[in-house]
């Protein structure tokens, strides 16, 4: 059976069927509805890291002993004066003990001033002396203070548990993966609320100030404002559903194509949550994209139908045509986004997986619900009466000798289309060069997600100031034998690749073992910097061992693995991209029998393995992107000159948006690099849709010129209509709440458009090469 006897077939089954077809939708709607309720918000912080990048097997492996990436960090502040007053003490110690308690949280390996294991050691005549910073019996009197104040002097811990300038303490701790209550997947957007109002509430009040970070911090002030999108879509709806009455001057035309788009988007939500998917706060934006091609694939409907309802046809018949000329360019279309999409599944990233899924589901059934459902439903309108009147013919002649389409379809002629491919050319030129210089990662500082002058963003940024310590560290992990705490080779190659990784711009500061073993080995000497060594003596190395609290994360149970712990000045792409080269560099010197150094863990070894996967798919993914587009292309037209046609503008686009990438200063991460592939799954429909008309005319002995003005009549206000739709909808999103979705917004904005204009402009230029311009 050939593909057009197909068509002819399930044409003839569906518009016999109506009723049995609308039925089966009310059915599946319903259905899927009820689904879609039951659909919740999901985060974790394992989908947003390549969890077989070697880095991350490096941290996952050593996940328990010292702790991962996925931490909390509570500075607890006072307004006037410094900390030593009872007010301050009292917050903090409520902070601790709330934090302490929620399930999630790792109570081995919370810590603040007053956590057993937060110990000072000083060096007195018989030896060492020391205990808890906060003793046992403290009382916040002016004796207990002075106590205190003087053993955090003692302990070294300014600037780490203690603000530079004493006026904040932090309270830190490491999340699990698991609730341990429920066995259940750690659920990090109720825990972001937990610490909200258990945590920062009740003890954020008189003086005391109380600043949250982490990922699950992070990721709970995304969800939040990621409900602003619910505006955002009420107001895409409301601006789409203007559009589409201006285009069609019909309000029931308007109402079937937005409702069919709903739907889409009910299906789309129903089937996620039948999978047993959830809605990431990063792919909460993607419904709307389904809706917004929904739209799009639902006005060419109704323009082909008003089309042939304006030529005298009746309505059913309107209806029943449309749907069979559609059918193959609209599906071709939509199986390019969808099959493009799909190709975001190749990325080793949790989140960009589960966007590539949501993102199909939705493309896919508005196969079904703008292509199928919608001209079903139109067939039932009364939209002709009487034949066509005077005014429609006149209406109609007017718009086919229209003097817009009369300039347009000038774009095929030899001179015209030389002009145009040379702008085009070197805009694609200066595109390319520019787009080299796109760089992989974040560019600034703070939670890339959020504004700069958003809470949390706030929080970083003072606790950043107040202490010494960057949030920003990374652990290079050294695996060695058993007991290699007390070998003098190991620790000095280790002191060895400290003091070269200190010395990379980047690098504010490192700890390790053999760093603090060298200061406790002087403090036996006096406190002699001279003898701040790694001592050749295995028996004064086991002496300093000795005084090494277990608690500090730097050493194993079995002294077998040891973290070097890297802070950085930020995580801006060039900081983390300069470091890891170094340590790379480093590793591969200093490497040998006794030990391994491995790379990373920390939340910029997360970085750094989360920017490589991202470098290594961003080739793979556009070459899967538009080797689907290329195909499909080939397998609906059957001609490799439509194809080429249809796919060069894609690709001059798809590089203008990395240089305008470049240009704003936005980075290619996990968040923006399926917005290429989307602007490409998405931009291809207009091509196709223009290029199946120019196809057949072109088959009927039309010239170039005629193919494409009969082209432009047929689908290019649709098209024209559809671009700007789907541009104004998504610009609104220059006014979230949400860093990401204003980049992303930016971005489709811009590709929208210009892959609109690449279509009616580039498009017939490059035919006019590839085609004969005469009768």
């Amino acid at each position: 059976m050939t593909i057009n006897a197909f068509i002819n077939r399930l044409e003839i089954t569906i518009f016999r069927h109506r009723l049995f077809v609308l039925v089966s939708f009310i059915l599946l709607s319903l259905f899927l509805g009820f689904q879609a309720s039951q659909i919740k918000l999901d985060a974790s912080f394992t989908k947003n890291i390549p969890l077989n990048h070697e880095y991350m097997k490096t941290y996952l492996k050593h996940r328990e002993n010292f702790g991962g990436a996925n931490n909390v960090l509570i500075s607890v502040c006072h307004q006037k004066g410094d900390i030593f007053n009872p007010e301050f003490f009292t917050a903090l110690k409520g902070v601790h003990d709330q934090l302490f308690f929620i399930p999630g949280v790792n109570r081995t390996q919370v810590k603040s001033l007053f956590s057993p294991s937060t110990r000072f050691v000083e060096v007195v005549e018989d030896g060492f002396a020391g205990g808890p910073v906060v003793p046992a019996d403290f009382k916040a009197d002016e004796h207990g203070l002075n106590i205190v104040k003087n053993n955090i002097e003692k302990a070294g811990i300014v600037g780490r548990i203690v603000a530079d300038d004493y006026s904040c303490a932090m309270v830190k701790a490491i999340l699990m993966e698991k609730n341990p209550n429920t066995g259940e997947k750690l659920d990090s957007i109720a825990l972001a609320s937990v610490l909200e109002n258990d945590v920062r509430k009740p003890f954020e009040k008189g003086n005391i100030t109380v600043h949250i970070i982490g990922f699950t911090k992070m990721v709970g002030d995304v969800a939040e404002g990621a409900k602003g999108v619910v505006t955002f879509f009420a107001v895409a709806i409301a601006i789409t559903s203007i559009m589409v009455f201006l285009f069609s001057r019909s309000i029931s035309l308007t109402i079937l194509p937005i409702a069919c788009s709903l739907i889409a988007v009910i299906w789309q939500m129903g089937l996620l949550s039948s999978l047993g998917f959830g809605l990431d706060p990063m792919s909460i934006l993607v419904p709307f994209l389904v809706f917004a091609i929904g739209v799009s694939h639902g006005v060419q409907m109704i323009n082909a139908i008003g089309k042939k309802v304006a030529q005298g046809l009746p309505t059913k018949d309107a209806a029943q045509f449309s749907f069979r000329s559609l059918i193959i360019p609209g599906g071709a279309a939509l199986l390019s986004d969808t099959v493009g999409f799909i190709t975001l599944l190749s990325i080793d990233i949790g989140i960009i997986r589960e966007l590539a899924i949501t993102a199909s589901l939705g493309v896919a059934v508005i196969i079904f619900t703008n292509l199928l459902l919608l001209p079903v439903l139109i067939s039932y309108l009364n939209l002709h009466k009487n034949g066509q009147t005077a005014q429609e013919k006149t209406a109609t002649q007017s718009d086919k000798n229209s003097s817009l389409w009369r300039f347009m379809a000038s774009f095929t002629q030899r001179g015209v289309a030389t002009i145009i491919l040379a702008i085009t050319t070197l805009l694609f030129l200066l595109g390319y060069h520019y787009s080299q210089q796109l760089k992989i990662g974040e560019l600034h500082a703070g939670a890339p997600a959020l504004h700069e002058e958003s809470r949390y963003n706030q929080d970083t940024f003072l606790i950043t100031n107040r202490y010494a310590i960057s949030v920003d560290y990374m652990s290079v992990i050294v695996e060695t034998t058993a007991n290699a705490c007390t070998d003098t080779n190991v620790l000095k190659t280790m002191d060895d690749f400290q003091w070269r990784m200190e010395n990379v711009q980047g690098v504010q500061s490192a700890v390790s073992l053999p760093s603090v073993m060298k200061v406790i080995n002087a403090g036996y000497y006096e406190g002699n910097l001279k003898w701040r060594i790694i001592s050749p003596n295995q028996f004064a190395l086991a002496q300093a061992l000795s005084n090494v609290p277990s608690s500090t994360g730097l050493l194993n149970n079995e002294c077998s693995v040891m973290p070097i712990i890297l802070f950085l000045k930020d995580h801006k792409a060039e900081t983390i991209d300069r470091v890891v080269e170094q340590a790379k560099l480093n590793i591969s010197q200093l490497n040998n029998d006794l030990l391994t150094f491995k790379l990373a863990s920390g939340p910029i070894g997360v970085m750094g393995a989360t920017n490589e996967a991202v470098a290594e798919a961003q080739l793979p993914m556009m070459i899967y992107v538009y080797a689907a587009v290329i195909i499909l292309c080939l397998i609906s037209f059957r001609s490799v000159r439509a194809t080429i046609s249809v796919v060069v503008p894609l690709f001059v686009v798809s590089t203008l948006a990395q240089w305008l990438m470049t240009a704003l200063d936005i980075g290619l991460t996990v968040s923006t690099l399926p917005v290429i592939a989307l602007g490409v799954g998405i931009g291809v429909d207009y091509g196709i849709y223009i290029l199946s008309t120019m196809s057949v005319k072109l088959r009927d002995g039309l010239s170039l010129n005629d193919a494409y003005l009969e082209a432009l009549y047929e689908r290019g206000s649709a098209v024209l209509i559809t671009g700007i739709t789907l541009a104004i909808g998504v610009s609104t999103w220059f006014f979230s709440d949400l860093k990401f979705q204003v980049d992303m917004g930016i971005l489709l904005t811009f590709m929208f458009l210009v892959n609109m204009l690449a279509a009616v402009t580039v498009l017939p230029a490059i035919a006019s090469f590839l085609w004969k311009t005469e009768k």
